[in-house]
C-alpha cells in the first residue's frame, strides 16, 4: 500500500536535525525548522486511507518513505508502531526513535534529516518540487 504527497522545497531547508525529518502543509518555514524537508504539502497524515494507517500500526510493518525531486531521491526505512494514529493535520514526521505523537508516520527510521543526501537538500533549498511516497509492507 502507498500514499503519495506532493510538496515543494523552501529557501530555509537546511535538513540538519539529528533524529527527525518532516514534511509540512504550512507554506512557510523559518531557519529554526531544521528537520523540515518540504512545505506546502497537498496531503497530511489525517488524509491517508484508514487501511494504510492500520497496516502501519503493526510493529513488524516495514515503512519506506521516498523523498524525490527530479534529480535526486532518498529512501528512508523504518517500522510501524501500534500507537501510530496518523491524526496529524499539518505535518508528517519520521523519527529515528520510538517516540509517537499524532504527527509520527514512522519510527526507528534509518536516518534523520541531517543524514539526507546533500544534493537532494540543495534541490529542496532551491525550492524544487518534491514527491514523498509512503509505502508499507
Amino acid at each position: 500500500m502507498e500514499e503519495v504527497v506532493h510538496a515543494r522545497g523552501h529557501e530555509h531547508v537546511s535538513a540538519e536535525h539529528a533524529s527527525t525529518f518532516e514534511v509540512t502543509s504550512d507554506d512557510w518555514l523559518t531557519p529554526a525548522g531544521d528537520c523540515i524537508l518540504a512545505v506546502d504539502a497537498d496531503r497530511v497524515p489525517a488524509d491517508f486511507d484508514p487501511a494504510f494507517v492500520d497496516a502501519c500500526r503493526d510493529e513488524d510493518a516495514e515503512i519506506t518513505i521516498t523523498v524525490a525531486t527530479d534529480d535526486h531521491e532518498e529512501v528512508v526505512t523504518g517500522h510501524g508502531h501500534p500507537d501510530l494514529t496518523f491524526d496529524g493535520d499539518r505535518s508528517a514526521v519520521g523519527r529515528t526513535s520510538d517516540y509517537v505523537d499524532e504527527r509520527t508516520v514512522v519510527v526507528g527510521a534509518d536516518r534523520a534529516a541531517g543524514e539526507f543526501d546533500r544534493d537532494l537538500v540543495a534541490d529542496l533549498a532551491d525550492g524544487a518540487e518534491v514527491t514523498v511516497t509512503f509505502r508499507v509492507e
